[in-house]
């Protein structure tokens, strides 16, 4: 037996609940032991049980329940179920997210009331119940790892619409911009068409005039061969008057005349048929040296518009090619005005020069002269030397720096020497006597004992040494004076002879050139006549340093190439040796052409600095970087970078060449200090 569970707060009296279970337990069981189908047999609808429909016993129990009808009252405990889930129902908030779940708790507490209540169906009901609560709880657990994807979706749908937004607001930007040239086009079109109307109207009016020409020469044509044929008639007429009234003059047969006459007048007719025919058939043609011409003009327009043509693609491509540069340009120049930008903000403000002038001997005239035209580095170097020669002044001795391997020899020497203090005049004027003796002799010997050796010659052997220590502080000291800078690096070891050598050289070549310019003798030369000389003297330059010279010899910009320049003034040298502008730019270009060929020399090996090179390597690459460089040329370069003499050099393709090798940092050093220069042009010029 069943028993029946009411919710509670049901509020049915106790009369009414013990007449629903009655009528529960009176009704709610057929024959066989099967649920009731009430109230579905009242609509003619069956319930299906765990039986198959075609069987017998289901038709039987089926049968029996037709014929045994139960009643059609509605059971209480029904009706008080429904109105159970209607209250709960319209109590529920459906407003929220989770409506639905809400909603289906009634029901669900309507279902666990017939399980607690239909004991027997109670484990099938519960596990149907469990069934669908497992798969509920796996839609939600579904649900609730759809979530971030569903967020997901929602942020690349809002990106889709945003791409979709700004593609068709591009698209209608481009619409708008086909629409205003498909308007222009159209105009364009409706003005070739009125173009068109105009000439076909214009055509159709010359054809009518032609047409009425035609008419009109046609019949002048027409009246002229009438008349002519009258003419002729009247003619003929005359001369037959004339044989008839005058027979025997001719002395012929008239008869004869008549017809020869007759013949030569159809030849006549004919002839003259045939060259009316010709006429009309090539009236229009175009006498050929006409046509020749023509076509030899149309020949010589389309050779021009070719070459046009192809002044145009040229002009386009070197159009595309500087708008690239622009760019370019504009890149470079946004980079270097960062550039700019973060060296301003983290450079350290720029010395006030002007505190120098009360320090510096000589007052605020001296500190500008020695300033002048010098960076900061090169005002630190003036200041230092300006403090140092203070310093050097105020010592009355130098110590020795005693006999070791690393001194140089003219200052091999132990104990205390005696501090000369000459001025700076008085140095340079000394290293320049040296320099001229040791130009007339044959340079046997190392240039720092030639210097010792003109020491003792000038000041005798007891006052060489202190000499010596006293130039060698001095030049040490004034790196910024161009005779003392020269004469150090000579001392040291780190430049040789010929640099200072072929610099005077070229000094006075460049003197030599201008001077033979100079055709009045007038010390005048123009700067048209500066330029040629320096083109000339200087093949191998480029443009822009050429044009640097010129500027440090005194051409300006607004200056023409007919301006005087006193050329001797361009080599004057002060008291102390310092050299004017133009010479001085002719060191620094020297300088830097040097470094520039050495760099070359180094990219074109493709090596490291801390890399060995072999010669063959070296020889290769200074031939492919200064293919004008000649066999004596290329062998001293070389000799200097493997430190071997020229008389040991292999020959090129030797076997012990391999064997020869140096690193290429000590090469390139070796390099520099000797007199490095570019002896052809930069690549080799094609053959013509």
């Amino acid at each position: 037996m069943l028993a029946v569970r009411l919710p509670e707060g049901h509020g049915l009296p106790e009369a009414a609940v013990l007449q629903l279970r009655d009528h529960f337990e009176s009704c709610q069981f057929s024959i066989g032991g099967h649920l009731s189908p009430w109230p579905t047999y009242t609509s003619g609808q069956t319930i299906l049980h765990n039986r198959k429909p075609c069987s017998y016993d289901y038709r039987k129990r089926a049968g029996s329940w037709q014929q045994q009808p139960l009643g059609t009252t509605k059971p209480r405990y029904l009706e008080q179920l429904e109105n159970y889930l209607r209250k709960e129902l319209l109590l529920l908030d459906l407003s929220t997210d989770s409506a639905q779940e809400l909603r289906l708790q009634p029901y669900r507490e309507i279902f666990e009331f017939f399980i607690e209540d239909f004991k027997t169906y109670k484990p099938l009901l519960s596990s149907i119940k469990n069934a669908y609560e497992v798969m509920l709880a796996h839609q939600r657990e579904k649900i609730r790892a759809l979530e971030p994807l569903k967020a997901k979706l929602v942020t690349v749908n809002e990106d889709c619409n945003e791409r979709i937004l700004a593609m068709r607001a591009e698209e209608r930007y481009e619409i708008s911009m086909l629409k205003k040239e498909k308007m222009n086009l159209l105009k364009l079109i409706d003005k070739k068409n009125e173009e068109k109307i105009s000439l076909q109207s214009e055509v159709s009016k010359l054809r009518k005039n032609l047409a009425e020409e035609y008419l009109h020469y046609l019949g002048e044509r027409d009246a002229r061969k009438i008349l002519i044929a009258d003419l002729n008639e009247l003619r003929y007429q005359r001369e037959d008057m004339s044989l008839a009234q005058s027979p025997g003059i001719w002395g012929e047969d008239p008869v004869k005349l008549t017809l020869a006459l007759k013949m030569t007048r159809q030849d006549l007719t004919r002839t003259q048929m045939e060259l009316n025919t010709m006429k009309a058939n090539f009236g229009d043609v175009v006498p050929r040296r006409d046509f020749e011409m023509q076509e030899k003009t149309n020949k010589d327009l389309q050779e021009q518009l070719d070459s046009l043509r192809g002044d145009y693609e040229e002009v386009c491509k070197e159009h595309e090619i500087l708008l690239q540069l622009h760019m370019t340009t504009l890149k470079e120049r946004d980079q270097f005005y960062s550039e700019l930008q973060e060296i301003q903000r983290t450079s350290t403000p720029r010395p006030d020069w002007t505190k120098c002038e009360d320090v510096v001997a000589g007052g605020p005239d001296r500190w500008q002269m020695l300033a002048e035209g010098k960076n900061s580095d090169q005002l630190v170097d003036v200041l230092l030397e300006e403090i140092g020669e203070g310093l050097l002044r105020e010592k009355d001795f130098f110590p020795g720096l005693g006999y070791g391997e690393a001194i140089p020899s003219f200052l091999r020497f132990d104990g205390i020497v005696e501090n000369k203090k000459p001025t700076k005049k008085d140095v340079v004027n000394l290293l320049k006597d040296a320099w001229k003796e040791r130009l007339v002799e044959e340079q046997k010997e190392k240039f720092p004992d030639f210097f010792f050796n003109f020491l003792e010659n000038r000041f005798g052997p007891g006052d060489a040494m202190a000499w010596a220590y006293t130039i060698f502080e001095n030049i040490k000291l004034f790196r910024s004076n161009e005779v003392m800078s020269q004469f150090y690096a000579l001392l040291m070891g780190k430049r040789s002879e010929s640099v200072y050598i072929k610099q005077k050289e070229t000094v006075v070549q460049l003197l030599k050139e201008m001077t033979n310019a100079d055709s009045q003798n007038e010390g005048l030369i123009t700067m048209e006549n500066l330029s040629t000389v320096l083109k000339s003297t200087f093949p191998f330059k480029k443009e822009e340093r050429i044009q640097e010279l010129m500027e440090a010899g005194g051409w300006h910009s607004n200056s023409s190439n007919a301006d005087l320049l006193n050329y001797h003034s361009l080599f004057i040298e002060d008291e102390e040796g310092q050299s004017m502008p133009f010479v001085q730019k002719l060191w620094e270009q020297y300088m830097d052409e040097k470094d520039e060929y050495l760099q070359e020399l180094k990219q074109e090996l493709g090596l490291e600095l801390h890399d060995k090179v072999t010669l063959p390597k070296v020889r290769e690459a200074l031939m492919n970087i200064d293919p004008g460089l000649d066999k004596q040329t290329l062998n001293s370069y070389l000799s200097q970078a493997f430190q071997l003499p020229m008389t040991e050099l292999p020959e090129e393709g030797e076997e012990k060449e391999e064997a020869i090798m140096e690193q290429l940092q000590i090469a390139l050093e070796q390099l520099q200090m000797i007199d490095l220069r570019r002896m052809g042009p930069r690549e080799q010029e094609p053959a013509s």
